[in-house]
């Protein structure tokens, strides 16, 4: 195999596919990165570790076809290395030789014909704009669990139903959810999948300026799997089982006391108070008609409090939270003021983004929160 490319090409093309590898992949084939020659004028680069697969298309002066198998990580490491000029891979028996100006690598090949097959995209059920598809993502996954021993929490439901789809998340502590408009192949069309936290924001996020991802989804075969379609690159991610819990019923149909400020002097003043938190204890949030008092700390401990402007609807309410999760809340709303929903000091507080304090609600996403229960 021989090929020529761009040192930016080839770089750029490694790292997004090379992102997805195993950190202990279960056989040494699977830390490879599979490098095929299309045709004579572009290369397909493919990871794939039984579980999630990569796969970009680049366009190369191809000499002499063929296939090779070499580790990726450490292909990614010298691409981004090279000097910006041109790059050659060639191969002589077991090894790959990279040159690139004066600089010249010698890499050992992996066996071929032990990496497993790639799976194909699945049937495309539709496209969303990239850029709202990343913004949808990235609010919804803050709230996902990072646990892997409860993996139905670490996924992501996605409910599509029409010209909507709908993304949840929760790790039990708090819980996100955003509906977002998209183009269906079948304007009738309606399933829910578990998609990997960590995969869909990973997708989302090397899409992000892509114009439009086309998304492929196949369900009820035993291989269950989602995939994603943009720029030449394709991602796909096998499916989780089980039933997610039925989290829709916790957001309340009212909130008969409902507080505004705005989004990022709650922020930082958050970040300023919570400076004297200790680990996993929480700050305190007493709303009163026209503001709202931040504070923690108490008794010998170091203490801090602040006071914000907000307007109140109904009883004054103190309410506590882990600061860390307000804060995932806060800086995923985007707007510049957030509305806070209660119906008692105890139960979950809805956070919706409001562009001003008459605003309508923006982009459909609503954020709830458990708060901590606290003695006074």
């Amino acid at each position: 195999m021989k090929f020529r490319l761009d040192r930016d090409v080839l770089a750029e093309a490694v790292t997004w596919t090379a992102r997805t590898l195993p950190q202990r992949p279960p056989a040494p084939v699977l830390s490879g990165v599979l490098i095929h020659s299309q045709d004579s004028s572009s290369i397909s680069l493919s990871t794939f570790d039984y579980e999630v697969s990569a796969r970009s298309t680049v366009a190369a002066e191809v000499s002499e076809q063929g296939t090779i198998l070499v580790s990726g990580r450490l292909l990614a490491e010298i691409s981004r290395a090279l000097p910006n000029k041109p790059v050659e891979i060639t191969t002589e028996g077991t090894k790959a030789n990279v040159v690139c100006g004066s600089s010249r690598f010698t890499l050992l090949t992996m066996p071929v014909e032990e990496y497993p097959a790639l799976p194909d995209l699945p049937e495309l059920v539709g496209s969303i704009d990239s850029d709202e598809f990343t913004h949808a993502v990235a609010q919804v996954t803050v709230a996902a669990s990072k646990d892997d021993t409860l993996p139905l929490l670490t996924t992501v439901r996605v409910e599509i139903e029409g010209e909507k789809i709908t993304l949840l998340a929760t790790d039990r502590y708090r819980l996100a959810l955003r509906e977002v408009s998209w183009q269906p192949a079948n304007p009738s069309f309606e399933t829910a999948a578990l998609v990997r936290a960590k995969t869909l924001s990973e997708a989302a996020k090397s899409f992000s300026s892509a114009g439009r991802v086309d998304i492929g989804l196949q369900t009820g075969s035993g291989m269950d799997r989602i995939g994603f379609l943009a720029g030449g690159r394709i991602t796909t991610s096998q499916l989780e089982d089980g039933d997610y819990p039925h989290v829709r019923r916790l957001f309340p149909e009212s909130t008969p006391i409902q507080a505004i400020t705005k989004t990022q002097t709650l922020i930082e003043a958050t970040k300023r108070v919570a400076l004297v938190a200790e680990r996993n204890t929480p700050i305190r949030l007493t709303f009163s008609q026209g503001q709202v008092v931040l504070d923690a700390g108490q008794g010998d401990d170091a203490q801090a409090s602040e006071i914000l402007e907000a307007t109140l609807e109904g009883d004054d309410i103190s309410v506590a939270f882990n600061p860390h999760y307000l804060l995932d809340g806060l800086g995923a709303l985007g707007t510049d003021y957030v509305r806070m929903g209660f119906t008692h000091p105890n139960k979950p507080v809805e956070f919706i983004g409001l562009n001003d304090p008459a605003g309508e609600i923006v982009d459909n996403y609503r954020y709830l929160l458990v708060p901590i229960r606290f003695t006074a």
